[in-house]
């Protein structure tokens, strides 16, 4: 059997022929069966007019639109592999990736640079040649063929391919419909997260059981438009950060908003507080389900549905609240020392997953892969314990990454943009909790002897060199970072500064960025 994820599009579309597929806001824009017409003649397109051949990397740099969706499978369909990448990223960051991936081409939904590759705009004369030949069948790839190339940093700051096959995904797929929620025919799902990320994930497993894909006008996140949305179609659902998720109970309240035909937000990408998730359970009912997931193992390590969220609620049982569930079906955790060894239940060590979803490793990185693969294990960097029930709690985070209104940033990124401007000496970033975003990136600065320089500089600097999202959005000039006997940073420290909101620096050294 031919375990191209393309096939469950095919399956879908001969089960639901005339039943709608994609949405623009609420006007439908075609069928799973012209769905599955356009993403064949993509595939043509791709193989016959572009030349491209099996295992060739076509670049996603593009905002959530209905297009993304034919793309993707179009992708799939003609037995190629999809990278996605985060339009928000610098163009720097972002031909950095399309130079390792060695992409053949480039799609995007604007273009504000000069990238090293072939570039097709969306709704160009060229976008609209891809799909003007006849269709394919499926390509037949193996188990083990590249579907999902999906670009992320660790504390070294060097970006690392993630490698997903179709195989895993496909695992990614059952796993999240057995056990996180069950998707049916006729539901939706909303993408108002972005869909170069967990958004587009979750396409996998709704196309699969004949869900419709719902875009916003917007593109993006905007709460009104998204409770609009969910009055407007059938059982929708959409996975959201926890930001996302608060500013939709904050609305709900203030607005009084309709949303009896919700049928559940899964929350992930941050760790979902106690308050808040009982804040949403009184405000949108038992709609809520939560997951814990990487990159190297997308949405399947451990998960809490609908009903046993709901459950732990009316029990008052806090402690199964506060937790992120227990391991999808196929999946096994270990909590381990610092030797790989299990760890009884109730004591804190690293959380060590295995399973068909974790990936294969690291594009072009064989040292990462085996450093993060070791002994057969995905190392998640996360650290965590397990109770009698087999519930897992995450404690820390110990790859220090800032999640950021659901976007993971990485402080070596913005350490090492800082550390080229020739007035640092010495810079540590780290995460400062915000109402809104969860998080926000800081950065405590040591400058050079004699030289001075202001925040606003440093913000330029930073503009030029990343994402506008990664950089600070406030600076701490020190005369020394706290450090220990070894010379390692002392962040712990750095925070505990950071709380005392410069009450007590010195003027002439606490300096905040306005926003």
């Amino acid at each position: 059997m031919n375990p191209n994820l393309a096939q469950m599009l095919v399956r879908t579309a001969r089960a639901y022929p005339d039943q709608a597929a994609l949405f623009l806001g609420t006007e439908p824009l075609c069928t799973f069966e012209q769905l599955t017409d356009r993403v064949a003649r993509c595939a043509c397109g791709l193989r016959d007019w572009l030349g491209l051949r099996g295992g060739e990397r076509v670049a996603l740099i593009m905002k959530n639109c209905p297009q993304y969706v034919e793309l993707l499978y179009g992708i799939w369909h003609a037995g190629l592999c999809a990278v996605p990448i985060n339009a928000k990223l610098h163009p720097r960051e972002i031909n950095g990736i399309l130079q390792d991936t060695g992409a053949c081409l480039c799609v995007v939904t604007d273009v504000e640079a000069e990238l090293g590759t072939r570039t097709i705009v969306v709704g160009s004369t060229d976008y609209h040649a891809l799909f003007a030949g006849p269709g394919m069948p499926v390509t037949d790839v193996a188990e083990d063929a590249l579907a999902w190339l999906f670009y992320t940093s660790g504390t070294t700051g060097k970006p690392k391919g993630v490698m997903l096959s179709h195989r895993n995904l496909t695992a990614m797929s059952r796993a999240y419909a057995s056990a996180v929620t069950r998707v049916a025919p006729g539901d939706s799902l909303i993408h108002a997260a972005p869909m170069s990320h967990g958004s587009g994930l979750y396409v996998v497993p709704h196309i699969a059981e004949g869900a419709s894909q719902v875009i916003p006008p917007s593109g993006g996140f905007n709460v009104a438009e998204l409770v609009g949305l969910v009055a407007a179609h059938q059982r929708p659902s959409f996975f959201a950060a926890p930001t996302m998720l608060n500013r939709l109970v904050e609305y709900a309240r203030r607005t009084r908003a309709d949303l009896s035909s919700l049928k559940a937000v899964i929350c992930g990408g941050a760790p979902l507080y106690v308050e808040d998730e009982v804040a949403a359970l009184e405000c949108l009912g038992p709609r809520i389900a939560q997951i814990y997931g990487q990159g190297e193992s997308p949405m399947t390590i451990t998960a809490q549905s609908p009903h046993e969220i709901a459950r732990a609620h009316a029990a008052g049982d806090l402690k199964a609240l506060a937790s992120v569930g227990r391991t999808l079906p196929g999946v096994e955790i270990r909590i381990a020392d610092a030797e790989d060894r299990a760890l009884p239940v109730g004591e804190i060590g690293e959380v060590l997953v295995r399973g068909p979803a974790v990936m294969q490793g690291y594009w072009n990185n064989p040292e990462a892969s085996a450093a993060t693969l070791r002994n057969c294990w995905l190392h998640t960097g996360d650290v965590g314990c397990r109770d009698e029930h087999g519930q897992l709690t995450l404690k820390d985070r110990s790859k220090e990454t800032i999640i950021s209104g659901g976007s993971n940033i990485y402080p070596r990124e913005v350490e090492d943009a800082l550390l080229a401007h020739a007035a640092v000496a010495e810079v540590s970033v780290l995460g400062r909790s915000h109402p809104d975003w969860g998080e926000e990136v800081v950065a405590a600065v040591v400058l050079k002897a004699g030289m001075r320089m202001s925040s606003s500089e440093l913000d330029q600097w930073c503009l030029h060199r990343i994402a506008k999202f990664k950089r600070p959005k406030a600076y701490l000039f020190v005369e020394e970072l706290p450090k220990n006997s070894n010379g390692k940073v002392l962040k712990t420290a750095l925070r505990d500064l950071l709380a005392q909101r410069g009450e007590q620096a010195n003027a002439k050294t606490w300096r905040w960025k306005l926003a």
